[in-house]
């Protein structure tokens, strides 16, 4: 209903727009998780451990300076945002979504806890991941398991491979339904 009242220009522009950013966050997040996994098989300084003796703005956090920096911070937050959105998506907790002024005190709460459980996994996963290196006032590099070599190689593997799953599935179905549509196969 939204996309029928929207205008030429959102429908014609702004949507297409916004896939294309949406595909490039993903794209460029799997390019630094792939560089990651490289880096971590060349280097073991690639672990993510804590950064000793390095004090806020002495050390650049990325490799690209300013720019770097900023790329980190947008990566993180899509990568918050598509947290929340394919965590409210999932079967299991879509009946957790609240709804405008129905919402009972139980799911609230039950909505609180998991926005939480979710702020609080993501300096770890960005950190495990490898978009950061930045610890954000806490000390989420000193966890013993950041230091296995296997968990944060199978952890990088898998959020690449399932990533660009994820994408490939998605974009490649939305061709063929194009092109079905285009050819007029679809009646």
């Amino acid at each position: 209903e939204l996309r029928h009242r929207a205008s030429p220009w959102q429908r014609n522009l702004g949507y297409p727009l916004a896939m294309l950013g949406l595909l490039a966050l993903t794209g460029i997040s799997v390019l630094i998780v792939c560089f990651h996994v490289l880096e971590l098989l060349l280097d073991d300084a690639a672990m993510p451990r804590g950064i000793q003796d390095a004090c806020l703005g002495q050390v650049s956090f990325s490799i690209f300076g300013s720019f770097g920096a900023a790329l980190q911070v947008v990566l993180i937050f899509y990568l918050m945002l598509s947290s929340v959105v394919g965590f409210y998506s999932s079967p299991l907790f879509t009946r957790l979504l609240p709804e405008r002024q129905g919402t009972p005190l139980t799911k609230i709460i039950g909505n609180c806890v998991s926005l939480l459980v979710l702020s609080s996994a993501l300096p770890v996963f960005s950190r495990t991941l490898g978009i950061t290196r930045f610890d954000l006032l806490g000390d989420f590099g000193r966890f013993n398991w950041l230091g296995n070599f296997y968990i944060v190689f199978l952890y990088n593997m898998g959020f690449a491979g399932l990533t660009t799953l994820c994408l490939v599935k998605k974009v490649s179905w939305a061709v063929q339904a194009e092109l079905i549509r285009a050819l007029g196969e679809d009646r």
